[in-house]
């Protein structure tokens, strides 16, 4: 255990380190959620949105999970173009664990998607947003859970296709439903009823659900519930198919 947590804590380094040299890459991944906050959240100003508090607490717990579904879910271009470099090839002669050398790089996305939500809640608080102090920590670890379980997803993908041309396309396709049925601009339950019904396929809304609730101050009703048994349940699947997967990728 020992080993496998040094294993980790060394390829998380690694990475980390890669992102702290680019600056752009920490601040541009946050710019598209702050686009949303300037140019479409005064649009819902004054709008009725259900009992879900004022259209801030509506629309920043979306962005924030955006930023997971959208940044998480595309990490895997970078494994693709380390297999091009052969980095990956050479890490597989080493003694690290596969494990984690999957989980070192997931981590480091959830540590780098987290203080991206961190900067969008600072100009979202300057623009109105109103919300408890804990009720915005359970967002944070809301988007940690789904940047870890979407990038251990794609990286996976990537170990199985040779091209970022072969795995742009794969992604999207699962993106777009994935963001259009899981309310993250506004709440499904606005949606006429047969569309509301066929979001609820998407486990993402439970998530976007529970973040909403807890920027209301609700942590104990059945939304918050739901949210953080479809996080645990993501999270355990998706690590364990994997690491399952990019162990048989590089085998």
């Amino acid at each position: 255990m020992t080993t496998f947590l040094a294993d980790t804590a060394l390829v998380f380094g690694r990475y980390a380190r890669q992102t702290l040299r680019s600056k752009i890459q920490i601040l541009f991944g946050a710019l598209m959620p702050v686009l949303y906050l300037l140019l479409y959240g005064p649009l819902l100003t004054g709008m009725p949105l259900a009992s879900r508090g004022s259209s801030w607490q509506v629309l920043v717990p979306g962005l924030l999970l955006q930023l997971g579904l959208f940044g998480a879910a595309f990490c895997g271009f970078a494994i693709i173009i380390e297999k091009q470099h052969g980095v990956v090839e050479r890490m597989r002669v080493t003694p690290v664990s596969r494990l984690a050398l999957l989980l070192g790089r997931v981590l480091r996305d959830a540590a780098l998607f987290v203080f991206q939500a961190v900067l969008v809640i600072l100009v979202a608080l300057a623009m109105g947003l109103r919300a408890p102090l804990f009720g915005i920590v359970l967002g944070f670890a809301f988007v940690a859970a789904m940047a870890v379980s979407l990038a251990s997803l794609s990286y996976s993908l990537a170990m199985r296709v040779s091209t970022p041309q072969s795995f742009g396309p794969l992604v999207n396709a699962v993106n777009m439903p994935a963001m259009l049925l899981s309310g993250l601009m506004l709440p499904m339950s606005l949606a006429p009823g047969w569309l509301n019904v066929l979001s609820h396929l998407m486990p993402f809304r439970y998530l976007v659900d529970a973040v909403r609730a807890a920027f209301v101050g609700d942590y104990g009703g059945s939304t918050m519930l739901y949210g953080v048994l479809v996080a645990a349940a993501l999270l355990a699947v998706s690590v364990t198919t994997g690491t399952r997967l990019f162990r048989k990728a590089e085998a």
